[in-house]
């Protein structure tokens, strides 16, 4: 028997595992014949670490293969093991030391989503048959492993009810059948957010975990799109109802056959919840069998600067460069967290410079935030390695106490993927954050608050059924007052909803210096060529690189409204016919 080599206290290793197996307790599993014992060995066979026991809507697998041992055990105490059960117990006793088993189950809520509950090995089961009895599985049924229990509880009440017994609640093949986030799930936008960013949420377990696409799962929940803006955990289970892949339907995957490494000290429920309870995302990535594996860092640099992250290839004091970086972190931590990687430029065609003492460099660099940034900001410094070079990153939380300045006065935000000086409402709005927070200290501070994309008291009525909201990302100009010859504007940012007075041509920023400059020169499109679809509008439309951004208008009882560079993360519903996008 293979025996893994245990590995020194403290050590952060890659560990494989498989957080969703089914055993011959679930009622749809393809082949009851299998043991327990068989689920452990082929575990243990495909090389992972760490595995659950996650039936439908029961325990039971989990506590038969404890039965089996406890049986096996009270024989050997008194001595009556034949040879063949003496060699069961001593494969068993040796799987358990090299693969670690979590109890859990695969919970059915309202209206068929699946959520996985998983649990340390030291929760009595007694514990997990009262969390299904809570979540309003009926007691005939705790024993059955039926994915169709009737009506149970809702999605949020399983997320904290799981929470709250210390389990970690992880929504299963979020986007694919039967999962929270899944495209043709026809349930409104307000819902998903809801099922996919509750603060009781630990992970979402995506299908295309390892597809290399723009537009995957775990990309969309990176934290940059305006209405899922808390970043979520990603991980792939093999959703094994059988002990390998059925050869004829390669659907059917066998355990092991869709692994997650992780990066742990040990391998334990509980360096497994730290991990997911923790904002350092690099720490999780598929795994592709041997091989170099994934380069989190590469794939990271291929998702460009955004909202959530920046790069710098220089940082040096001469030239600006490490002010910069100072003034990244103060934005991020101001907006909604991220990471700063130092030591490679945002471009992922070209080579990361590396740093060259990057233990000297992260003990100047926290020196510094600690001197320079205001009230006190703790961010997490480490390296990573990438293509042979040692990078360092810095991890910023959204943190609790804003506005955080640098050098006492100068306040930063992020904006897309630039970092700007504050204006006036922008720091306003900063400070009625800290207020609510110290206002409701026990409400969850993970997830920002999600704004509507329409003012209030404006409706907004079209051909449709339902009014087409504004667009999730750009800007819009409210209003405009000229004063002694200076037009002042009030802005709107359709990210986050929050209204800025008082920008002028010459105080404005990049995109809305361009918002303020299109609207002055054409404030209601009287010499703009409009391309109308119904009551919406594309004004333009302007690529740089792969990226595109689009001016859209659209028509109102109360007026025509502008919407200014927006991007394709804020293009959704109706505004994709427009702008020529795949509904």
């Amino acid at each position: 028997m293979r025996r893994r080599k245990k590995p020194s206290a403290q050590q952060r290793e890659w560990r494989r595992i498989d957080l969703h197996l089914h055993t011959p307790a679930s009622g749809d599993y393809m082949d009851p014949t299998v043991a327990y014992v068989d689920i452990l060995r082929q575990a243990h066979a495909r090389g992972l670490d760490m595995i659950a026991f996650t039936d439908h809507n029961t325990v039971a697998g989990y506590a038969a293969m404890q039965r089996e041992l406890a049986h096996l055990e009270m024989l050997e105490q008194l001595q009556r093991l034949v040879p063949a059960e003496r060699a069961l117990l001593d494969e068993y006793r040796d799987l358990l030391e090299q693969v670690v088993v979590l109890p859990g189950f695969e919970f059915t809520a309202t209206f068929g989503f699946h959520i996985l509950g998983i649990f340390s090995p030291d929760t009595p089961l007694r514990n997990l048959e009262h969390v299904l009895l809570s979540l309003n599985v009926p007691s005939d049924q705790l024993d059955k492993g039926s994915s169709t229990v009737g009506a149970t509880a809702d999605v949020l009440q399983a997320y904290r009810l799981i929470n709250a017994a210390g389990g970690l609640a992880i929504a299963s093949h979020a986007n694919s059948s039967n999962g929270v986030a899944m495209r043709s799930s026809g349930y409104g936008g307000q819902t998903r957010i809801a099922y996919t960013q509750d603060p009781s949420l630990h992970a979402l377990e995506v299908t295309d975990f390892d597809v290399r696409t723009e537009r995957t799962t775990a990309r969309f929940f990176n934290g940059s799109k305006p209405e899922y803006p808390r970043r979520m955990h990603c991980i792939q289970g093999s959703d094994a109802h059988r002990l390998m892949r059925d050869a004829d339907n390669s659907k059917h995957l066998g355990v092991g056959d869709r692994v997650t490494e992780v990066l742990l000290e040990e391998v334990s429920f509980e360096a497994l919840k730290k991990l997911f309870l923790g904002t350092d995302f690099s720490q999780t990535r598929p795994y592709h069998g041997v091989g170099p594996g994934v380069d989190f860092l590469q794939s990271a640099r291929t998702e460009g600067s955004s909202i959530v992250q920046e790069f710098h290839d220089k940082v040096s004091e001469r030239g600006g460069f490490w002010n910069a970086i100072i003034c990244d972190v103060g934005a991020l931590a101001n907006t909604n967290g991220g990471v700063i990687y130092l030591g490679v430029s945002r471009d992922p065609r070209e080579k990361p410079l590396g740093i060259q003492q990057p233990e000297k460099l992260i003990e100047a660099m926290q020196r510094d935030i600690g001197r320079r940034i205001t009230p006190k900001l703790v961010c997490t410094l480490d390296t990573l390695l990438s293509q042979g070079k040692q990078v360092v990153r810095i991890a910023v939380p959204r943190a609790g106490d804003p506005p955080y300045a640098i050098d006492e006065n100068l306040i930063y935000v992020r904006d897309e993927a630039e970092t700007s000086l504050a204006v006036r409402d922008e720091i306003v709005q900063l400070v009625l954050r800290q207020r609510e927070a110290v206002a409701a200290p026990t409400a969850p501070a993970a997830v920002p608050p999600v704004l509507s994309a329409d003012p209030p008291g404006v409706p907004v009525v079209v051909g449709s059924p339902e009014p087409v909201k504004a667009p999730g990302t750009g800007v819009e100009v409210l209003e405009t007052e000229e004063r002694d010859g200076i037009k002042y504007h009030v802005m709107r940012d359709l990210r986050n909803g929050n209204v800025v007075k008082n920008v002028t041509r010459s105080s404005a920023r990049r995109l809305w210096h361009y918002a303020v400059t299109s609207c002055e020169s054409d404030p209601q499109l009287e010499r703009s060529q409009v391309v109308w679809q119904g009551e919406l509008g594309l004004v333009k439309k302007t690529t740089k690189g792969e990226s595109a951004r689009y001016d859209l208008c659209q028509r109102t009882p109360h007026g025509l409204r502008i919407y200014y560079g927006v991007n394709e993360d804020g293009i959704r519903g109706a505004w994709k016919q427009v702008v020529g996008l795949e509904e």
